[in-house]
């Protein structure tokens, strides 16, 4: 739901990836948000240090999302499956 488009990303970001600090071997995220006339997407990227990081939050089935009751309320749809990539080159502007 548009509505609590909001709530979700507040949400993530005040809760969700403060608390993931706490986990050895996790860098960082980006939330991308997309508004649509009749919907909100979000994409979210974590950024680890390593597979053996990503275990460390996600368990052993690190190909299944871990989504947070809390997300699973304002959620309309959400993907099950998370894919994992190696960083190749990262390029900075500040």
């Amino acid at each position: 739901m548009v509505a609590d488009a909001q709530t979700y990303a507040d949400h993530a970001i005040d809760r969700v990836f403060p608390s993931l600090e706490a986990i050895k071997g996790y860098r960082g995220a980006l939330l991308l948000r997309k508004d649509e006339p009749s919907r909100v997407e979000f994409v979210v990227l974590t950024t680890w240090e390593s597979l053996t990081a990503v275990r460390g939050f996600a368990g052993h089935q690190i190909e299944r999302a871990v989504i947070e009751p809390a997300a699973l309320n304002v959620l309309t749809e959400f993907d099950t499956i998370v894919r994992h990539y190696e960083l190749v080159h990262r390029t900075q502007v500040e």
